[in-house]
């Protein structure tokens, strides 16, 4: 069972290295990793749980954040009344729109134990491209919330941290085309 003693901190290497694509279907141990990181996620999103192990809550993981530079993330999370659970090998943002948003109340990430003020300003709609835990391609569409989650995710793969896209000169700064999400 992953802890938080198991999640690596902002410096440590693997957050700042592109990670290496998985060749498919996936090994036993890229599912393996791929479960035990989902077990984190819903672990920490249940109250007992996440206080008797002292988890923090979160809604994603991405395979950097253990240590390993493996194109694999999880998340899972609920928003406007709907699920959003994938276990996802080899993430792409095959497309993107125009139209810009954020959180209104910034991101924070497992990885990062320090509050970062600032605005977070990504793409409002992304098509991905991917595979699931069995090695099945799939194409996924998302907007809003769930769409910053996959992109804050998908940017650990590639060694970017979200704090990277805060204005240093106006950490609030809020670009025309952008909207605020609470």
């Amino acid at each position: 069972m992953l802890l938080m003693k198991d999640i690596v901190r902002d410096g440590h290497p693997a957050l700042r290295k592109k990670s290496a694509e998985i060749s498919l279907p996936p090994s036993a141990e890229d599912v393996h990793i791929l479960n035990e990181m989902m077990a984190f996620i819903k672990n920490s999103q249940d109250d007992e749980l996440a206080e008797k192990y002292k988890l923090r809550s979160g809604v994603g993981l991405a395979a950097p954040q253990i240590g390993m530079n493996k194109q694999l993330i999880v998340v899972h999370f609920t928003h406007d009344q709907k699920q959003y659970s994938y276990q996802l090998i080899n993430p792409k943002i095959i497309s993107h729109s125009v139209e810009k948003a954020f959180l209104s109340g910034g991101e924070g990430c497992l990885s990062v134990d320090e509050v970062i003020e600032g605005y977070v300003v990504r793409h409002a709609r992304i098509t991905v491209r991917a595979f699931d835990i069995e090695g099945n391609p799939l194409k996924l569409r998302f907007k809003g919330y769930p769409a910053i989650v996959l992109q804050h995710e998908i940017d650990h793969l590639n060694g970017v941290m979200f704090y990277d896209y805060i204005n240093e000169q106006n950490p609030f700064y809020v670009p025309k085309n952008a909207r605020a999400i609470d």
